[in-house]
């Protein structure tokens, strides 16, 4: 019976490979390389339960494929975290250094340029660090790929989350081989350049600003970023109502882009090779087209930074390319598979971003629904009127971009803690717009600026973008445009991911049963519990969440990178209220004690605010009386609170921290991170420090 199911599926089985893959991949990414031993155990017993079976039964050899691809996905992200292992700062490093920039990009929004230095090992610092520098700093010189320069610096580690739950940069930094951050501190010294292996970085860099310059105000940063995916000039009120309309994939330089590109070159090729008989009777045109294409494509994804999405959206293009040349239908479930695949193979850390899983969700829920009986129903040609055709097709782009929307929503909720609530019927409107009216203006543009009459095509761009501008910031405004919701649990993020490909990926009606733990995952998400008590790894920073929804921070004056986190960790939409005029709370210059009453029991809570020394004999009574104690300092012996002491000594080993006071559970960084590469990499120290 088993079998005969199978062999209903037989055509939707190779679809699973890459979610074996994925799901050998998922399993280093939580455990680490410890779970190499357990992995081999259970591989061997899946293929050797195949084995017992009778690989002449399809059961036997959908075991051994699915044994195979969970070791392969394993196997893969062991490898490239061996290769890009590199040393790591361990502490606060200032001093003179020097290196190669191998890598530069200009953030027009903090008014900032971003290096990557090559180092040499003679420095005692790690092989590549990231600066930050200013205009002042760099004064008239002119900075490139290659360029050797000299400066004095303050160099960091990467940082980790700065709360559980909470965006990883060491992760990123691991894969980039980035062993440290920080700022100049001074003039920037030019010594000379040497041979680049690409100047690829420096025409992106000219493009860039050409565009912005070109472009009317306030639209080229965001023109910029169509073209060669530099976001970092984006005004931050702009880019984040992108987000809040759902808006933002359109900054990203991703399917939409490449398939825009792709299309046009395409569509341009082949016309072009029409005029010319000889070869249009000769040769087969999709294949030459085809190939241009393809060219374009490749050239275009260098040219915008090569970046994972970029790439992986490149090989989809080149993958349907292919399709197309050799007479096969060129979207498909397998070609999105085949794609998964090569992505997971060589650029398999991927897989853990929301990039790579908003992307392949979309592109297979849009497959999905148009492989679908009832879609293809709708949509097929008929003999009906311009306006009935607009119609039918307009409301396929809205039930499409619902889909869309609904199978997002959890990815961006798992990753960000908010999601916007209207994205579907922005996107309607920004989409179209974007790919029929602004990337063509923009091409064209480039092109009749070599003329140097490019102006009109610019400002036609221009007037485009403030469409799609003034779109974002009116829905992003409108009520219930966000949902924000508290740090879901891992399980409950694996279960709908789980449910939704048992659900899209099966033909027959026990795809059904996919839903069931869709539904769990989707309950466990709604009653996520909203941690009561928020603390950074360094101590200083504290957030506290009331019943009623309110939420408080320890000082007033908390940057806003860290209180936008405490806010999306909270799943809060609210401002902050001054910690003075929070309930049960009691406030000096020097430190606070607030009680929080959670159910029937009050807790009690001592944060100190400054660096300023409290007698030894008062801190002690102070500690005795209450049941958390936190502080950015080392606090004494003697301070011993009722149940946890949180000071600079614990939060050193255990990062930042949230409590549940409900269940009296603390969930940690270390907790999540302790297996993974990034968080134990092999230190290296300073040789001289200044």
């Amino acid at each position: 019976m088993l079998d005969q199911w199978l062999e209903r599926e037989r055509e939707q089985l190779p679809l699973w490979v890459p979610v074996g893959i994925g799901s050998g991949i998922g399993v280093w990414q939580v455990a680490g390389d410890s779970a190499l031993f357990p992995m081999l155990i259970i591989s061997a017993s899946i293929a050797l339960l195949g084995f017992a079976i009778g690989f002449h039964q399809r059961i036997a050899r959908v075991l051994g494929v699915a044994a195979l691809s969970l070791l392969l996905g394993f196997a893969a992200i062991s490898v490239k975290s061996a290769i890009v292992a590199a040393p790591v700062l361990q502490k606060v490093w200032t001093g003179s250094l020097y290196g190669r920039i191998d890598k530069i990009e200009y953030v027009g929004a903090r008014d900032v340029v971003r290096v990557e230095l090559a180092t040499k090992e003679s420095q005692g610092l790690p092989p590549k660090v990231r600066l930050n520098l200013t205009h002042d700093q760099i004064g008239k010189l002119s900075l490139n790929v290659g360029t050797i320069i000299q400066v004095r610096a303050r160099l960091m580690p990467p940082n980790g989350p700065i709360l559980p739950g909470s965006y990883d940069f060491a992760r990123r930094a691991w894969f980039q081989q980035i062993g440290a951050t920080g700022r100049a501190l001074g003039p920037v010294v030019v010594y000379g350049a040497t041979g680049s292996s690409s100047r690829m970085p420096d025409i992106r860099n000219s493009l860039t600003r050409h565009i912005i310059s070109a472009m009317p105000q306030g639209t080229g940063e965001i023109g910029a970023a169509l073209v060669t995916g530099d976001q970092a000039n984006i005004d931050p009120q702009d880019a984040q109502a992108m987000r809040d309309s759902g808006m933002a994939h359109l900054l990203s330089i991703s399917g939409l882009h490449v398939t825009a590109v792709v299309g046009f070159l395409f569509l341009l090729a082949s016309r072009a090779i029409a005029l010319f008989p000889v070869v249009a009777l000769r040769y087969p045109v999709p294949l030459l087209a085809g190939g241009f294409a393809a060219l374009g494509a490749v050239a275009y994804t260098l040219l915008a930074g090569a970046e994972v999405p970029t790439v992986r959206s490149c090989i989809a293009a080149l993958l349907v390319l292919l399709a197309l040349a050799i007479g096969r239908e060129a979207l498909t479930l397998r070609l999105v598979a085949a794609g998964a695949i090569i992505v997971l193979l060589f650029w398999p850390e991927a897989m853990a971003g929301p990039s790579f899983q908003l992307s392949f969700a979309a592109v297979a829920t849009i497959v999905i629904l148009h492989e679908s009986r009832w879609m293809k129903r709708w949509t097929e040609r008929r003999d009906e009127t311009w306006m009935a055709r607009a119609m039918r097709g307009g409301v396929a782009l809205i039930v499409t971009g619902l889909a869309i929307e609904v199978i997002l929503a959890p990815i961006t909720l798992y990753h960000f803690h908010r999601t916007g609530m209207y994205s579907a019927f922005a996107n309607v409107l920004a989409i179209p717009l974007t790919t029929f009216v602004i990337m063509p203006a923009q091409a064209a543009a480039l092109m009749l600026d070599i003329v140097g009459v490019g102006g009109p095509a610019w400002w036609i761009a221009g007037q485009g973008i403030n469409t799609i501008l003034a779109l974002a910031h009116s829905v992003s405004r409108l009520p219930g445009a966000v949902t924000m919701m508290p740090a879901m649990p891992v399980w409950a993020f694996v279960m709908m991911i789980f449910g939704g490909l048992w659900f899209g990926l099966l033909k027959s009606r026990i795809c059904i049963a996919g839903l069931l733990p869709v539904a769990i995952g989707f309950g466990a998400m709604l009653s996520a519990p909203r941690p009561d008590i928020l603390v950074t790894a360094d101590g200083k920073h504290v957030a506290l969440s009331g019943q009623d929804g309110r939420v408080t921070l320890l000082r007033g004056r908390t940057g806003d990178y860290i209180r936008d986190m405490m806010l999306e960790s909270m799943g809060a939409l609210v401002d902050p209220i001054d910690i003075e005029q929070w309930p049960d709370a009691n406030c000096s210059p020097d430190i606070c004690v607030i009680q929080i009453r959670n159910g029937n029991r009050i807790w009690s809570l001592m944060a100190t605010r400054t660096v300023y020394p409290i007698p030894e004999l008062e801190m002690a009574a102070a500690c005795r009386r209450a049941d958390i104690v936190v502080s950015d300092r080392r606090l004494p012996a003697s301070c011993q609170p009722q149940w946890l002491k949180a000071d600079r000594n614990m939060l050193s080993e255990s990062g930042g921290l949230a409590f549940y006071l409900a269940n009296g559970v603390v969930h940690s960084v270390e907790d999540e991170s302790a297996n993974r590469p990034w968080a134990n990499a092999a230190r290296i120290y300073p040789q001289e420090s200044q």
